[in-house]
């Protein structure tokens, strides 16, 4: 994990990429090839957002593969059928998980299975203890001492998404739109926010639907509380619009999106500022 500091004025904004890492720690060993686990990486999502901290927002970025251990899931959201032996305590699987995208992934692809033996508990813990409460406890910091400095907090979980849905996905097969932005339906963020982030990126030509298909994640579920002065909203990008998503490569326009969510960065931590000082 890595935390990029503001550079300049601290602003309330926490910028934060979990899905960004391909460093695979020493004990995982998947059976899934290597190209079908590429599938599931953010790739270069904080690079995108790499020029957060110049507008003086705290950026965090996950090293390791949410292939390894998903940070955007709850610890409990954990498929037992991978397992050998059973979890000690009470397990609340999501739909995610029956998908096959839980907090330890089951397939890397729709029938590409991630491993092909059962996984110990002793093995899952240690993902938990070492890489997903370290990346939690972390993001917590930075947005209570943000909330603490000015009594309000902008949170950005960032994120990548296929061009089209496949069939672990709930929208399999439909074209998806450049942004999708979202809260939870209002629960993690104030609406006017989420919305004033839409339009934002609206003005800049691109697309962008609100919760659709994406209504957002653990992350934004764990740290938002809009009545409290904090606002957490995700930001899926389509990998479509910045890179090759066949040979994972940057593409053309890599660098004007680059510059759009640096832009974004500034006037977030402009309306932050204006929203400390009401």
């Amino acid at each position: 994990m890595i935390v990029d500091k503001p550079r300049g004025e601290m602003m309330p904004v926490v910028v934060e990429s979990p899905h960004s890492g391909m460093e695979f720690p020493a004990d995982f060993l998947p059976a899934a090839p290597y190209a079908a686990i590429q599938t599931t990486w953010d790739a270069f999502v904080d690079e995108l957002w790499g020029d957060a901290p110049d507008a003086g927002a705290t950026l965090l970025r996950a090293t390791f593969p949410r292939a390894y251990v998903d940070v955007n899931r709850a610890e409990d959201d954990i498929d037992e059928t991978l397992l050998g032996e059973p979890w000690p305590i009470a397990l609340t699987p999501t739909d995610y998980t029956k998908r096959g995208m839980g907090l330890i992934r089951r397939n890397a692809l729709p029938d590409v299975p991630m491993y092909d033996r059962a996984l110990t508990v002793t093995e899952v813990q240690g993902r938990i203890a070492r890489y997903y409460r370290l990346y939690r406890e972390a993001v917590r910091r930075e947005i209570d001492a943000a909330h603490a400095r000015s009594g309000i907090v902008f949170h950005v979980d960032c994120h990548s998404m296929k061009s089209r849905g496949n069939a672990m996905n709930v929208d399999n097969g439909a074209a998806r739109p450049d942004f999708v932005i979202s809260d939870r339906h209002g629960t993690t963020a104030d609406t006017a926010h989420t919305q004033w982030a839409c339009e934002w990126f609206r003005a800049h030509g691109y697309s962008v639907q609100m919760n659709e298909p994406y209504q957002g994640g653990d992350m934004v579920r764990s740290f938002g509380a809009p009545s409290a002065g904090r606002h957490s909203i995700q930001i899926e990008i389509n990998r479509g619009i910045y890179m090759d998503e066949l040979t994972f490569t940057r593409g053309a326009r890599f660098n004007a999106v680059r510059q759009h969510c640096a832009a974004f960065v500034r006037d977030l931590a402009a309306r932050a500022t204006a929203a400390a000082a009401r």
